[in-house]
């Protein structure tokens, strides 16, 4: 048998080895089925779309080059890194797969099956497409700062009421703790320049 190998797939910049048995790509919708009591019938509302799920299937055997097993850790190594603990989005470069709109996967699930009379090493591998999340940052607070001073006659810049702002603004003293606090340390610091003084 005249063995060649594929160059369909091409997964995280690496050409997959073997020959590819198969690829299938699977997109489905998300649809919730509604319980209505007395009802037999159960009406169903669409809700969006899954990320789609792409199953590859290749045949290794020994080339020239490596042995299936060679073949196999290569293929591993795609999957998990040495010292990987989280899979990564990596890109897919495919036909099938880019008429699908997909370019970046994770890598789902990998397994071999060896069978005893064959000489030949089935894998499956499956993949899931990425889709990035972006999140919307917003400010925090806002409403709830103009709702407040609003009820105390006009806020000002920082979102204070003007009452509350010229209050803040006027000499209230200091608190008996901080002004005998403050004493003591003065008082302590003329004692240490009498001290350096000559007598």
């Amino acid at each position: 048998m005249i063995y060649v190998e594929d160059q369909l797939v091409k997964v995280n910049g690496v050409v997959l080895p073997g020959l590819v048995k198969s690829i299938e790509v699977k997109e489905s919708a998300q649809i919730d089925e509604q319980e209505v009591e007395g009802s037999a019938a159960k009406p169903k509302q669409a809700v969006g779309y899954e990320d789609a799920k792409i199953t590859v299937e290749l045949i290794l055997d020994d080339t020239p080059s490596r042995t299936k097993y060679e073949a196999l850790a290569a293929v591993r190594a795609i999957f998990r890194k040495p010292g990987q603990t989280v899979p990564q989005p990596i890109p897919i470069v495919s036909e099938d797969t880019a008429k699908h709109g997909i370019d970046k996967v994770l890598f789902k699930g990998f397994s071999h099956k060896a069978e005893a009379k064959k000489e030949q090493i089935t894998v499956s591998l499956e993949f899931w497409e990425y889709i990035p999340q972006t999140i919307k940052a917003s400010k925090a607070g806002s409403s709830s700062s103009k709702s407040s001073g609003s009820s105390s006659g006009g806020t000002s810049s920082s979102g204070l009421s003007a009452d509350y702002t010229n209050y803040l603004e006027t000499s209230r003293g200091s608190s008996p703790v901080a002004r005998d606090t403050m004493s003591g340390v003065a008082s302590a610091a003329v004692g240490m320049v009498a001290k350096m003084l000559p007598e």
